[in-house]
């Protein structure tokens, strides 16, 4: 992948820690520190970015597994775990939250992120193979819960253009980026591109250009798109299997890349990201 008119980076090791399955990092700036989860710990971490390393300071256990973590502006943690969501409240107390998904079933839980409106979004996969009935559902402020799609084959990576009008999303396993109008009733999806040269397309975030930045889960890289789908810049990272990546720091300017070979990444990359929205839940 060495065309003219893609830029390339290198990311370095962020973390002598290593986990089972690094995924959805996040930056809380009121605390200043990242968070992210190890999905098959059940574990969120959070940690400091100190020049070019995160050092750990906090973990939390909630489940069997934990899919993803959001962060409110108070500090507490909204966190995707099996079937359900839980709270990690900012003094460290777990109270369990709505089930997602039935209790019982061959799936979990994946990614999730927060809109523009603080509504916490997530998805689902199958435990054992890919399904074609995969969800992604949004948890309204009551509780409420409302499907966005059932035909999935493995829900991903979420994100949203810089003004908030768009929700893009991922399909994994047949490698679609969708593309949607999005408000209190979001709009038909539709395919805006598929990612190929090898590694399927995993997490993702926005930067204030509006171009998207995807883990390619067996290729270790950090892909970065146009909004129409045009390849622009490659991030090469020193393991396979990158799962996810964010904007960190005060000025959202490094970024943080999980994988799953147990190692955290951050590379400079000349462009600023997004920042979160906290959480609004309860």
């Amino acid at each position: 992948m060495n065309e003219p008119g893609i830029k390339r980076w290198r990311a370095e090791v962020a973390s002598d820690d290593v986990f089972a399955l690094g995924e959805g990092p996040l930056w809380d700036a009121p605390r200043r520190r990242v968070l992210w989860v190890d999905i098959l710990a059940g574990t969120v971490h959070g940690g400091l970015l100190t020049g070019d390393r995160v050092e750990r300071t906090e973990s939390h256990t909630v489940d069997r597994y934990a899919g993803a973590v959001v962060c409110s502006a108070a500090g507490d943690l909204l966190v995707a775990g099996e079937h359900a969501l839980w709270v990690v409240t900012a003094s460290g107390e777990i109270r369990p939250g709505p089930a997602i998904l039935p209790p019982g079933s061959e799936r979990r839980l994946n990614d999730g992120a927060c809109d523009p409106d603080g509504r916490f979004l997530v998805g689902s996969l199958a435990l054992g193979g890919a399904t074609g009935g995969e969800v992604l559902v949004r948890v309204e402020p009551g509780g409420d819960v409302t499907v966005l799609d059932d035909d999935l084959a493995l829900s991903n990576g979420l994100a949203w253009s810089p003004d908030g009008g768009t929700l893009y999303s991922i399909d994994t396993v047949p490698g679609i980026v969708w593309a949607r109008p999005y408000g209190d009733a979001p709009g038909s999806r539709r395919e805006l591109f598929r990612v190929g040269d090898g590694g399927s397309p995993d997490g993702m975030c926005v930067d204030t250009e509006g171009t998207l930045w995807i883990a390619c889960w067996g290729a270790g890289q950090v892909r970065r798109y146009t909004d129409s789908g045009e390849l622009i810049g490659v991030v090469d990272v020193d393991a396979p299997h990158t799962s996810s990546a964010a904007f960190v720091g005060p000025l959202l300017d490094r970024l943080v890349i999980t994988t799953a070979d147990g190692t955290l990444f951050v590379a400079d990359v000349g462009v600023i990201g997004l920042p979160p929205t906290p959480w609004a839940g309860p």
